[in-house]
């Protein structure tokens, strides 16, 4: 009983999830083959294989469960989100110049930027291929709708990332784009393949969407006081890269003329000096903007666990709302 308490959400939700995790996991090795172009499963495996949580398509098969689904198809769905996945994150370390990623090289790295795009459009097209093998046009809406709102959140940051005009309206838009969509896509449809009531799949798009938000929340906080060995990222990668997340919108928000003229040199125009990063983190602490910043992450998960009350009581549903947690006891 007390290992079980000690376990962590993902990983009770996985073990409760093992049998159909396990035809997840198949399936995906068997489309990732390529008979022409054994690149593919070669730079595929690589990051398939690289010991990610598998969040998102545990979230559509949980979904599933919870409405009642006993039919194949979450397990298509549950594959077809995680190639969607795949493929943003091959694409993504190329436009960041990623070396790595959960603490191994990135495919970029280890083989090049061209064979990263392309077997990331390689797995575009089999998550589509996937797709309509359900026969569910709904299916297919949110899917290749989410697909573009990705790719359209990704493009957004592009101009609103080293922009200080970018407020937290813009920044909100960004990470429910780049981030939040595909939560959301996959938990709505466990519930449309398991045609569940209007109500239920709403609640389920909605705490796919708030969990996605606070995600993405923590993730940016945790560039600013995270611990490395834990998240595998340095402190202050963000602002080195220049990128504008919240904290750092927050507190050109509060910013005076000196202030804002450091943000400026040094995320608009890149010229960054040694002591840089220090002095970013005092204006951060000044302003209070991490404790605002984790008090919104905290917000967005409670809209998370409250738009589970409008699911079916389920061992599952239980998992869901300890997940909303986990995500930001990251940051406690």
């Amino acid at each position: 009983m007390n290992s079980d308490a000690r376990q962590k959400p993902h990983d009770k939700m996985a073990s409760f999830l093992a049998a159909d995790m396990t035809a997840v996991n198949d399936l995906i090795r068997d489309r990732m083959a390529s008979e022409h172009a054994p690149r593919i499963p070669e730079v595929t495996a690589h990051l398939v294989e690289a010991g990610g949580k598998r969040l998102r398509p545990m979230l559509t098969l949980a979904a599933a469960r919870i409405c009642g689904y006993e039919g194949p198809y979450h397990v298509h769905l549950a594959a077809t989100v995680e190639f969607i996945h795949t493929a943003t994150l091959l694409h993504d370390d190329v436009v960041d110049e990623s070396g790595q990623r959960r603490g191994r090289p990135t495919a970029n790295l280890l083989w090049d930027n061209k064979s990263s795009v392309l077997v990331g459009d390689y797995l575009f097209a089999r998550s589509f291929q996937l797709m309509t093998e359900t026969n569910n046009m709904r299916v297919l809406a949110i899917l290749s709708n989410a697909s573009a709102t990705i790719a359209e959140g990704e493009v957004l940051q592009l101009t609103a990332a080293q922009n200080l005009a970018t407020d937290e309206a813009i920044y909100l838009k960004v990470v429910r784009g780049k981030t939040a969509a595909l939560f959301s896509a996959a938990t709505e449809v466990g519930g449309v393949i398991a045609g569940a009531p209007t109500a239920q799949i709403k609640a389920l798009y909605d705490y796919g969407d708030a969990l996605g938000v606070a995600f993405q929340i923590v993730d940016d906080l945790l560039d600013y006081q995270g611990d490395t060995q834990a998240t595998g990222k340095n402190i202050g990668d963000d602002f080195r890269e220049r990128k504008l997340t919240l904290p750092v919108i927050k507190a050109v928000a509060l910013a005076d003329a000196e202030e804002r003229a450091f943000w400026t040199r040094t995320i608009e125009k890149g010229r960054q000096e040694d002591g840089d990063l220090d002095h970013a983190l005092g204006l951060l602490k000044k302003h209070g903007t991490l404790s605002a910043t984790k008090t919104d992450a905290l917000a967005w998960a409670e809209r998370a666990k409250i738009a589970l009350d409008a699911l079916p009581d389920h061992e599952l549903r239980d998992m869901l709302r300890d997940l909303a947690d986990y995500v930001v006891a990251r940051i406690s």
